[in-house]
């Protein structure tokens, strides 16, 4: 059975900000002559990386809402220079907008069941996916979207 993730995006203001630190992430790899993975370090290992990997998903808060999502493709304990355990999720580097969902703040990572994860906002038709984020989150304030 498939389940998600679900992490705070500390510091990404919007879907767009999110793509472009992927990207330059990639880029940065590139020019030191890494492998290009998408990684994200998180401190805690995930107990359920069998369901985790049978198609989950990292889905991502931004400013209170999920918004994005990132297809996981392994998850890898290790430890670091100072031999504290660390978990490497591994991601394919294509972030994906979700309908978005408000979200309140908590600390690390949680499971996130596919009846409960947003869609992708293709989904939700061609014309909001096409909105600029701003305009998205002002409407959804109205109750308009």
């Amino acid at each position: 059975m498939t389940l998600h993730l679900i992490k705070l995006a500390v510091g990404c203001d919007s879907v767009k900000d999110l793509r472009a630190w992927v990207t330059q992430r990639a880029q940065e790899a590139k020019r030191k002559g890494l492998p290009s993975r998408h990684t994200h370090i998180t401190r805690m290992v995930p107990k359920r990386d069998e369901e985790l990997l049978d198609g989950g998903s990292l889905y991502w808060v931004i400013r209170g809402e999920i918004a994005a999502r990132e297809k996981l493709t392994a998850i890898e304990p290790f430890r670091d220079k100072d031999g504290i355990g660390r978990c490497r999720l591994v991601m394919q580097p294509k972030v994906i907008g979700v309908v978005p969902r408000p979200m309140r703040a908590f600390q690390g990572w949680r499971y996130l069941t596919v009846k409960d994860a947003p869609v992708d906002l293709t989904a939700a038709g061609a014309g909001v996916a096409a909105m600029p984020e701003q305009m998205q989150r002002e409407l959804r304030e109205l109750g308009l979207l």
